[in-house]
């Protein structure tokens, strides 16, 4: 059986969140508003530049490359409790 992929582009028709073994978490009070991690975010799922990241578990991959562009170090990758 072929399984058809997803066209690229196409995450917002797709919930992808529950792909993730891992998520981000932002600690609020240590973070800058830099905007790098929302910069780097291969999904756009950061909310807005220059405010704490809010981010849209729906759609989060937990690829991790936020937490590791953040300057200082205030998003940790927490592991996802299952149901």
């Amino acid at each position: 059986m072929i399984i058809p992929m997803a066209k690229p582009g196409t995450s917002t028709e797709n919930l992808t969140g529950e792909w993730k073994a891992y998520m981000p978490v932002v600690n609020g009070d240590k973070c800058i508003k830099c905007g790098i991690c929302q910069n780097y975010c291969p999904e756009g799922i950061m909310g807005e530049i220059k405010k704490i990241p809010e981010i849209d578990y729906e759609y989060c991959k937990g690829c991790s490359v936020c937490a590791n562009e953040c300057p200082v170090k205030c998003i940790e990758m927490k592991r996802v409790e299952e149901d």
